[in-house]
């Protein structure tokens, strides 16, 4: 666990042999990293805006539930796809998304190819993996460049960070853009930081203050922290990131097994954990 305020560690401490040094997966707090991305790409024209379909870069998607589906709505996990997420049924989608990335076989893009919509985009938010490996899959196309290279030369590198950053990856080479993000713990705490500074890492805006201002905020009554109808969560959903309810000026990542990363930019706080805690679900996170 690391925990800085303006700039500065306050806490840091590691346990059970893992060291400063050691990349660990951040599972899906690797979505809210895919969704920094994604700002760069819009910011550099490579993405037009949120509002095209993500069958305008990966046209096979037009066979799929995601046919007619826009970015922003994918980005806001509120495309209306079919998804079973749960982590404890051996044969869940979430599972099987899992075992192909982690090399046991199989194509992540032919697995998204094959899940169906059930409800209209942009009105329920419902959290599903795959709609930030289609992210994944629309970034890859619309720069021209894999996810691990497009990670390094534009976010990892340009913001100092340690250490470089590594993907898992399926049997064809596509990196698991919805949970197989690795990094040190240090370069996570510096990737919240950014936030906190709004985008800007030593005189340069790495990821742009508009892209950090939509993914903080909840534009739509679906997207709204506390009991929501038309929500499967307490909290609130921006692009990629959880919102939570109150007065304070916060948001964060979470990954199974209890890893998280809390920004608070009211306090100037980042709070980063790894975690391999399997009862996670149980008592909570």
């Amino acid at each position: 666990m690391l925990i800085t305020q303006n700039d500065r560690i306050l806490y840091e401490e590691y346990f059970n042999g893992y060291t400063d040094t050691n990349r660990m997966i951040n599972w899906s707090v690797s979505k809210s990293v895919i969704s920094a991305l994604i700002g760069i790409a819009v910011e550099d024209g490579d993405i037009s805006t949120v509002y095209d379909l993500v069958t305008d870069y990966v046209p096979s998607l037009s066979a799929s539930g995601y046919c007619d589906v826009i970015i922003k709505d994918v980005l806001q996990m509120s495309t209306g796809i079919e998804f079973n997420e749960d982590y404890f049924d051996s044969d869940s989608d979430v599972n099987r998304m899992g075992a192909r990335s982690i090399g046991l076989g199989g194509s992540l893009e032919n697995l998204v190819l094959s899940f169906e919509r059930v409800r209209d985009p942009g009105t329920y938010n419902q959290y599903a993996s795959a709609n930030t490996q289609v992210l994944g899959m629309v970034l890859s196309e619309a720069t021209g460049i894999d996810v691990f290279e497009y990670t390094q030369e534009k976010l990892w590198k340009p913001a100092g960070m340690e250490n470089d950053a590594h993907w898992l990856v399926d049997s064809s080479g596509v990196e698991s853009a919805f949970g197989g993000f690795n990094a040190t713990l240090r370069d996570l705490a510096r990737f919240g930081i950014i936030y906190v500074n709004n985008g800007f890492v030593m005189d340069r805006q790495v990821i742009p203050a508009k892209w950090i201002e939509a993914s903080i905020s909840t534009d739509a009554a679906h997207l709204m922290p506390g009991e929501n109808p038309n929500s499967e969560s307490v909290l609130g959903y921006g692009y990629q990131w959880w919102i939570p309810e109150g007065p304070e000026n916060d948001f964060l990542a979470m990954g199974i097994y209890g890893q998280a990363l809390y920004i608070n930019l009211d306090h100037d706080i980042v709070i980063v954990r790894t975690s391999a805690y399997t009862d996670y679900e149980m008592d909570g996170e």
